[in-house]
């Protein structure tokens, strides 16, 4: 079976202060997408669709895109301001991109069968793409089953300040009842602190589930994507900021009974970059998983 992996890499990383997508972090210099590819690779992941920008489309294609051709099928597609669903009207003067939701709608032309969406620049882990691969296997002929891969509140946040995640809360089956983005989350100590949007702060469990954009989708997902984007687009809060988040629209599809969403447990740890100052104990952590043996260096030294 096909299973295809979509990476959303057009963000403009404006904390992390550069293309972070490229940032080198492996004892060979590897990015964190690299480790993720290699995983979903190994995993069983036949294609990787790559959502890029195209200011920086010829850089990533011949430094990334060509180090994995030999192992699996390599798309491109791009997320630009004025690539958009018919009807949904773009708006004169903005920069910033229409979020999770529309990097995956630019996606699908490249998707075959049952995908996998992830960040760039996030690690996720060996099990965790193992666990989604299992998953979409099984569900590849039921429509609207679909799943995250859950990590705890605490190893994500950063020393370094804010950050934003997908707060979940999971039933006794591991379902998703409903998620919330919040994005002002800081440690605290024993807990973690999210200020709201009203100012309202919020005490979080570290053990708290949360959604790092580690989704699966059965195919039907495509569906869903564009008439919820022209809702978004209809309902704008902000038209130089407003962004459709996948994570909301997916509890949406959730709220409106068109789905189930699977919680998929893993023992991996999450890192990111969500800061400039993240890099150096990625680049450690990274390099201890090297001399342990869970990764070859360089990765190119791993057959298909």
């Amino acid at each position: 079976m096909d299973l295809t992996l979509v990476v959303m890499a057009a963000g403009m990383g404006s904390r992390f202060g550069g293309n972070k997508q490229m940032a080198g972090v492996g004892p060979a210099g590897e990015t964190l997408l690299e480790y993720a590819i290699h995983d979903a690779i190994r995993a069983g992941f036949t294609r990787v669709v790559h959502v890029i920008r195209k200011s920086f489309a010829a850089e990533y294609e011949a430094g990334i895109g060509r180090r994995f051709r030999d192992r699996a099928e390599i798309r491109f597609a791009y997320q630009e301001l004025d690539l958009l669903p018919e009807g949904f009207e773009s708006v004169e003067g903005r920069q910033k991109p229409w979020g999770t939701s529309h990097a995956v709608w630019t996606a699908l032309p490249e998707v075959a069968g049952p995908f996998a969406v992830i960040n760039a620049d996030d690690y996720y882990g060996p099990q965790g793409f193992a666990v989604m691969a299992d998953f979409l296997r099984s569900v590849a002929d039921q429509p609207g089953r679909y799943a995250m891969v859950g990590y705890a509140l605490g190893p994500t946040l950063s020393p370094s300040g804010s950050v934003s995640r997908g707060v979940c809360s999971v039933d006794s089956d591991g379902k998703l009842i409903s998620i919330s983005e919040q994005t002002a989350i800081v440690p605290g100590g024993d807990k973690a602190v999210s200020t709201l949007a009203d100012g309202t702060a919020i005490d979080l469990p570290l053990d708290q589930p949360v959604s790092m954009n580690f989704w699966g989708f059965t195919p039907d997902f495509a569906s869903q994507l564009e008439p919820r984007l022209l809702d978004f687009r209809s309902k704008l809060a902000d038209p130089m900021k407003s962004e459709c988040y996948l994570p909301i629209l997916v509890g949406e599809c959730l709220s409106d009974g068109v789905c189930s969403v699977d919680v998929l447990p893993t023992t991996d740890t999450w890192m990111g970059l969500t800061y400039a100052d993240d890099r150096e104990t990625v680049i450690g952590k990274l390099a201890d998983m090297v001399r342990d043996g869970v990764y070859p260096s360089p990765l190119s030294t791993e057959s298909a």
